[in-house]
């Protein structure tokens, strides 16, 4: 009877009202109109980018690094040891993860360069647009590498715009961020300028060497990273060590941030490399890896193995008080990678080269660490074997091995010859992830599946 009475009462006070209670304007949010009209709304806009770019590297190890003769799940297990084995399939949640926080990150972008005019700073302006664009290319670049043919997205779509389902050809997609980065590269200012973690001109210039490689731009490629190189903004560290351990130092050229124990800010990757113990962890050193570590290399080899179990990870050890909410920055880009990219921008393809330019950024490499350089008298020389070979333990666990034995034309032979030692066949189809298939259920069958899937 109670019930009865309050609901009478409820439908009373309802109809007296002249407006329906039901169709309100939500006071704690702010809609599409009401937004992206100030440059102060704009700069918030421009930095939900970055925050969308921390969810990519959360798992990113697995469809790089696992998938590689560097590292393995520890257990063999469910999705993880699907990268382990090569049997990806398309219903792998991290395949669909990858996928869906990329192209989450190439929304934002869009979002705010179809709204720039709200801001009436020219040099902010300027800079947005430059952020937006190297962002939107960064995860372009990320997924063109592990999906091959992928859509282009170059500003905002509507649901019932199907033709943005179809899959456009790498070359197409390459060409796209070519674009962004050159551009971005422009608009945006130098080392200094941002707070660190933002873009600056040059990293959009140390991603568009990259991409000049994997399209064959070797000229285009060397005359940016030696561009890099000389610029005293950047150095490498004198300690291997503190290039992950003293965060923000003078090798970064563009990392992703994350803080301590901060529900918002932090990240669970470093857990998974380094602690996850025999149920969860990930990024395990394969047995390959160990046993082609350089015995003499005394700098490197602490950094990359855990003392306390030398099978785990041990480049992004946490210090944080929770060991899900870590604070290790992800590295992106840093000079030592750019001092490898000048040597295969100098070899063009070729196998070998004796240019001591190249020689140079070699032996600054191998100096860092205490080894033995390569003589500049005439009669060194760098192979391309030497090169993969210090870039697998130099940037090892940074995402790179995978793409740098595709970029290279190796990846099929050392794959191989790594899958038969570990009793896996690898198969070419798996230099290429599956499309998600929630991804082709979702464009009603318009997103095609890659061979082998």
């Amino acid at each position: 009877m109670k019930y009865s009475i309050f609901f009478l009462a409820f439908v009373i006070v309802l109809g007296a009202c002249s407006k329906d209670p039901l169709n309100q304007e939500p006071i704690s949010q702010i809609s599409e109109t009401q937004f992206y009209n100030s440059t102060e709304e704009l700069e918030w806009a421009t930095i939900a980018i970055y925050d969308g770019l921390q969810d990519v590297p959360l798992r990113e190890f697995a469809i790089t690094e696992m998938r590689s003769d560097n590292a393995r799940s520890n257990s063999g297990e469910g999705d993880w040891g699907q990268f382990d084995s090569w049997t990806v399939r398309p219903t792998n949640q991290q395949v669909g993860t990858y996928w869906t926080v990329n192209y989450n990150v190439i929304f934002r972008a869009n979002r705010v360069l179809e709204n720039l005019d709200a801001v009436d700073v020219p040099s902010l302006k300027l800079q947005f647009e430059g952020e937006a664009k190297f962002c939107r290319a960064l995860s372009h670049f990320n997924l063109v590498r592990a999906y091959g043919d992928i859509p282009i997205l170059d500003r905002e779509i509507e649901r019932d715009e199907s033709e943005f389902f179809e899959r456009d050809p790498v070359a197409e997609v390459m060409a796209f961020i070519t674009q962004d980065l050159e551009e971005a590269a422009m608009l945006l200012p130098a080392k200094g300028a941002l707070v660190f973690g933002r873009a600056t001109s040059e990293a959009a210039n140390a991603l568009l060497a990259k991409v000049y490689l994997n399209t064959g731009n070797y000229s285009g490629a060397e005359s940016i990273l030696a561009s890099l190189i000389a610029n005293p903004n950047y150095a490498l560290e004198e300690n291997y060590r503190d290039v992950f351990y003293s965060e923000g130092n003078d090798e970064i050229i563009f990392a992703i941030p994350y803080i301590n124990d901060d529900g918002n800010e932090s990240q669970d990757f470093s857990f998974e490399m380094t602690a996850g113990g025999v149920r969860s962890g990930l990024n395990y050193l394969t047995d390959d890896f160990i046993a082609n570590l350089i015995p003499n290399d005394a700098e490197r080899l602490p950094v990359l193995q855990n003392s306390d179990n030398l099978e785990e990870n041990g480049k992004f050890m946490t210090t944080s008080s929770d060991v899900r909410l870590c604070g290790n920055d992800w590295i992106v880009l840093r000079l030592a990678d750019v001092y490898l990219l000048h040597i295969e921008a100098i070899m063009a393809g070729q196998l070998a080269t004796q240019n001591l330019d190249a020689i140079a950024s070699f032996n600054a490499i191998r100096g860092r660490v205490g080894l033995d350089s390569v003589a500049m008298d005439g009669t060194g020389e760098i192979t391309l074997d030497m090169l993969l070979n210090e870039r697998r333990y130099e940037l090892a666990f940074e995402n790179h091995r995978l793409y740098d034995l595709i970029r290279t034309g190796q990846a099929q032979t050392v794959l191989t010859n790594f899958g038969n030692n570990e009793g896996y066949l690898f198969s070419s189809t798996d230099l290429l992830l599956p499309i998600p298939q929630g991804e082709i259920n979702v464009s009603g069958g318009l997103l095609s599946q890659n061979p082998g899937y």
